[in-house]
């Protein structure tokens, strides 16, 4: 789940090996890769991810791994993680040691970077060999590749939007909005009433700004960033200006839960699947505690307003891979722990563990086309209709993964700066571009 993501985004500790005298060796050493065989004939890989307990936090991607390690006895995939933040710094520090772990979560930025650097194995042939790069979408692989080289998997798919809870609308005589003035109408009227329209937790949880997120493509983020980030454009710019006041009118007409400072992203969950929020901002990821929840039957997925005085095309919906997968490049030189990581790679990326993402409300990154029960993942399924539906695109990537870390935490700032009424439009644009020009 993007949940990930820092955004996580949110944003896991690996203990494989002690090999120094130091504190920071010993992490060191926990973050590298193991021999490729061992004298019981188990090949042992690593598999590091972006949450510090990746049972709960992430049980697709347990599932998968126990799918994988039930049907090649022969292989142990040794999993851990940490908090999104402490991850990425533990890699940057392992990337510079050589003690990479084997497979590993990562933003799209610091792979380039690392790939740049030898660090990161380069995947084409191997993606060719086992006949998966068909399988993905296109813009996957080019998301991905950097002269033409692969350096990463989709970990999981990025399907971010806004549920909504139709009878709260309903009751209220409200209909399903489709603009941002609809929406802002809806804001008006249920603050009135005194209800929350979109459930946000700021709490240790800036990253829960998704549906913002995909707005800022909706004024033309995509075609503006590579000006950004070379220094020819600015982020604050009258277009993005106009998107954050329009987040400040929704702040000014209520549309947020009085206690979106204080209340983390899973205690917006808890307020939306009790009945207490119109909408939440979030992703497919929500799906399976919306499923569990009494409001289940009540609640449809949104891909969020359109604007009239938006930039490009305004019928989108935020369907891209997540950060990628990475394998390090020290893999290439194990032939037994290659086997074994190409098996993984071929495993996770089968119909068979595609099918395991859907059970666990995740959507396919591959061409799959899952089975669903509309009665039992009627949520899920709305997620996906949504993204399905005739005229709909999708970016080719979420914004916030085109960019490094600091920049990235400065948008969700920003964001959030706004909706707190912390930070003016233009104070918020400037927090992202200082954060910019820092690098």
């Amino acid at each position: 789940m993007h949940l990930p993501f820092r955004r996580t985004h949110s944003l896991r500790r690996l203990a494989i090996g002690a090999l120094a005298a130091t504190v920071t060796a010993v992490a060191l050493a926990g973050c590298g890769s193991t021999g490729g065989g061992s004298a019981d004939g188990v090949t042992k890989i690593t598999l590091s991810m972006q949450n510090a307990d990746v049972k709960t936090a992430d049980p697709a991607t347990w599932a998968i791994v126990q799918a994988f390690q039930k049907a090649n006895p022969d292989i142990e995939v040794e999993v851990s993680g940490e908090a999104v933040a402490d991850h990425l710094q533990k890699l940057s520090i392992a990337a510079q040691s050589d003690t990479l772990p084997d497979v590993f979560w990562i933003y799209k930025a610091n792979a380039e970077e690392m790939f740049s650097a030898g660090k990161i194995m380069d995947l084409t042939s191997t993606l060719d060999d086992l006949g998966l790069t068909e399988k993905f979408p296109a813009s996957t692989v080019s998301n991905f590749s950097q002269e033409d080289k692969v350096f990463g998997v989709p970990y999981q798919g990025l399907l971010t939007g806004l549920w909504v809870n139709e009878k709260i609308l309903s009751d209220n005589g409200l209909e399903k909005p489709t603009t941002f003035d609809e929406l802002l109408t809806v804001a008006k009227t249920l603050n009135a009433k005194g209800i929350p329209t979109i459930s946000n937790g700021a709490n240790q949880s800036a990253f829960s700004v998704w549906s913002f997120l995909t707005d800022l493509d909706r004024f033309g983020y995509s075609d503006k960033i590579e000006g950004i980030l070379d220094g020819s454009e600015s982020f604050n710019n009258p277009d993005f200006l106009t998107l954050y006041e329009h987040i400040a009118e929704l702040r000014d007409a209520g549309a947020f839960a009085s206690n979106v400072s204080t209340q983390t992203y899973q205690q917006a969950v808890d307020q939306f699947t009790s009945g207490k929020a119109a909408m939440l901002d979030s992703g497919v990821w929500a799906s399976s505690a919306i499923q569990e929840s009494s409001i289940a039957s009540d609640v449809s997925f949104w891909q969020g307003p359109q604007f009239a005085d938006g930039v490009g095309e305004q019928n989108i919906i935020m369907n891209v891979a997540s950060a990628p997968l990475a394998v390090s490049a020290k893999v290439s030189g194990d032939q037994t722990k290659l086997a074994a990581v190409t098996k993984f790679i071929d495993f996770y990326y089968s119909d068979a563990a595609q099918q395991i993402l859907v059970d666990n409300g995740q959507p396919p990154v591959t061409t799959y086309t899952p089975t669903i029960d509309a009665t039992t993942q009627s949520a899920l399924k709305s997620a996906l209709d949504a993204a399905a539906a005739p005229g709909v695109t999708s970016p080719e990537s979420q914004p916030d993964l085109l960019v490094s870390t600091p920049v990235a935490n400065a948008m969700y700032d920003s964001i959030y700066g706004v909706i707190q009424n912390q930070l003016t439009p233009e104070e918020a644009l400037d927090l992202v571009q200082k954060a910019i020009d820092a690098e």
